[in-house]
């Protein structure tokens, strides 16, 4: 109760690009706010283009959400080392954002349309 976590689905459509290109663009995006942190959009893979990620070997662990593992994006420019991350098994508080990828929004430009 004192770290509240909510998770709803987003009303519009959610584009995500890196280096000009097109990563996702989904109608099934999940915004969860979590405490006083900025909302974060989590996409599914099944939207996402899945060839432009490299998993990662970083992972880091969140008391209120699990472990979670890292993809960095590959662009014509170079790679945006752990751009990307993910949590495979979550949480019981967050089932929603399972297997969902989330993007670091000063690394990618994320556009609600």
């Amino acid at each position: 109760p004192l770290h509240p976590i909510t998770v709803n689905p987003t009303p519009h459509r959610v584009t995500v690009s890196a280096g000009g290109r097109t990563i996702v663009d989904t109608t099934r995006a999940l915004r969860l706010k979590e405490s006083v942190y900025p909302a974060v959009i989590y996409v599914p893979r099944e939207d996402t283009d899945m060839s432009a990620l490299e998993p990662s070997p970083k992972q880091s662990y969140c008391p209120y959400k699990g472990e979670a593992s890292y993809f960095s994006i590959r662009t014509d420019d170079g790679s945006l080392t752990d751009a990307v991350w993910t949590y495979e098994n979550p949480h019981d508080a967050v089932p929603e954002i399972a297997g969902r990828l989330a993007f670091y929004r000063n690394r990618v430009q994320i556009t609600e349309h």
